[in-house]
């Protein structure tokens, strides 16, 4: 079958590629820009990627359409499509139907730690011999690759809330028909689609009713509004993780989360340890022993996997340290997943300066920002990008930081600004999904810069 996909460079899309082009179909596809690394993921899985969505690209006429979320009416190719009368599919519709049919499904939802979680229950799997299929939305740490098919039973997918396509408005998690249903956290977020918490609340209720009766739900046992959404009914027998007395999978830690051992109702597993810091992601690592066990891992080997799990690109990555100034590339967006992160990486004696790009919609929407101070309050300093179409004041809603707050409208301005105050032994952080101008590398080239001899 030859396949063409529309908007194919983003992670999931571009997982679904990978898997198409595994199965054996002839795959291509186009997106507004080709970048990396889902580029050159795609090239060397020999997918040709057009630039733009010219309907042109459509010709001669491919078996099926797949198309991305972030494409909607009035877009040539898609016009094109509706026109021809082409057959057409959503990622999420294809990959159900293509690839998860009688495999054990484990879904891995939230509105945090969904790619984390995810990689890491599919390195619990991969070490535990039941070689899984995967599609993650983002690029694990263990292979150069964001999705397989695998051999065995167990499928990892991260199942994300966000909708399905321009004609379909369900979550994509909805799609599934998961075995195992993880719903790691939640919190109010893509306010561009959804008005309030309690809409995503009930998308994550219809990916319940999907699940059956024989399967598994797991719950984070500490989140506060997960609760109310099982009581919606849950048909499937469910357990709770988590750091309170009550849950099944109990994460039993020292105040600072450096010591953690994993109890399943009342046996002890075994030292909690994964290399990622922080206590959320000893609860990713909870969560992804319990997902991955619940699929057919041995739990105690499931524990040992975790304590050696290689991590995720962009997420609390290291980029690279120069001058004794580390720069870490991170992916929050979202006032808790901010304050997560630099509370991770917060030691005594060193510096963490926070280097934000307010880019997801829910951000530049400015739902969250009367919560971003305390967020960014962790960090020593903060230098947040505020671009002249940002319509709320970056300044008026991070006031409270005083004189630690710095801004720039430009990229390159943000990053003298924090070159400016950066010492031997700071932690420069930087948050964003998106690519944030390669910051990156624009503060690891000015620190070199000037560390070398006139």
């Amino acid at each position: 079958m030859k396949i063409h996909i529309l908007g194919i460079c983003g992670t999931f899309m571009g997982g679904i590629a990978l898997l198409a082009r595994e199965s054996g179909h002839a795959v291509e596809g186009s997106d507004s820009a080709a970048w990396p690394p889902m580029s050159d993921i795609l090239d060397q899985a020999g997918v040709p990627v057009r630039g733009g969505y010219d309907a042109t690209h459509l010709e001669p006429a491919p078996d099926r359409v797949i198309i991305g979320n972030a494409l909607s009416r009035g877009n040539p190719a898609i016009e094109y499509t509706l026109d021809r009368g082409l057959p057409y599919q959503s990622g999420p519709g294809w990959l159900a139907e293509h690839v998860l049919t009688g495999r054990c499904v484990v879904a891995i939802a939230g509105t945090h730690g969904k790619t984390t979680t995810a990689s890491m229950a599919t390195w619990i799997l991969e070490r535990c011999g039941l070689d899984p299929g995967y599609l993650i939305g983002g690029a694990p740490g263990f292979s150069e690759r964001s999705a397989r098919l695998g051999t065995g039973s167990p499928f990892v997918v991260e199942a994300d809330e966000y909708d399905t396509a321009f004609f379909d408005k369900r979550a994509k998690v909805v799609h599934y028909q998961p075995r195992v249903l993880l719903l790691n956290n939640l919190e109010f977020d893509h306010a561009d689609i959804y008005p309030d918490l309690e809409a995503i609340a009930t998308q994550l209720h219809h990916a319940i009713r999907t699940v059956p009766a024989n399967g598994r739900v797991l719950i984070n046992g500490d989140d506060p509004h997960l609760p109310s959404v099982v009581a919606r009914g849950c048909w499937s027998r469910l357990e709770r993780i988590g750091f309170g007395a009550d849950n099944d999978w109990r994460i039993d830690a020292d105040e600072a989360a450096e010591h953690a051992v994993l109890v399943h109702r009342g046996t002890p597993l075994g030292a909690l340890q994964p290399p990622q810091p922080g206590r959320h992601n000893l609860a990713n690592a909870a969560a992804a022993v319990a997902a991955a066990a619940s699929a057919g891992a041995d739990p105690t080997t499931a524990v040992k996997a975790i304590n050696e799990f290689p991590g995720v690109r962009r997420r609390l990555e290291l980029r690279g340290c120069v001058d004794g100034v580390e720069v870490i590339d991170d992916f929050a967006h979202h006032p808790s997943a901010v304050a997560a992160t630099l509370n991770a990486l917060a030691t005594p004696g060193r510096r963490l300066l926070a280097v934000l790009e307010p880019r997801s919609n829910t951000m530049r929407l400015g739902i969250h920002r009367h919560q971003l101070a305390e967020a960014l309050g962790h960090a020593d300093q903060a230098f947040v990008l505020t671009p002249p179409d940002l319509p709320w004041s970056v300044s008026e809603a991070l006031a409270p930081l005083g004189e630690r707050l710095h801004t720039a409208a430009e990229v390159s301005d943000l990053a003298r600004l924090a070159l400016a105050k950066a010492r031997p032994g700071d932690c420069l952080v930087v948050m964003s999904n998106g690519a944030f101008g390669d910051i990156h590398e624009r503060l690891l080239t000015g620190l070199r810069t000037r560390g070398a001899p006139a």
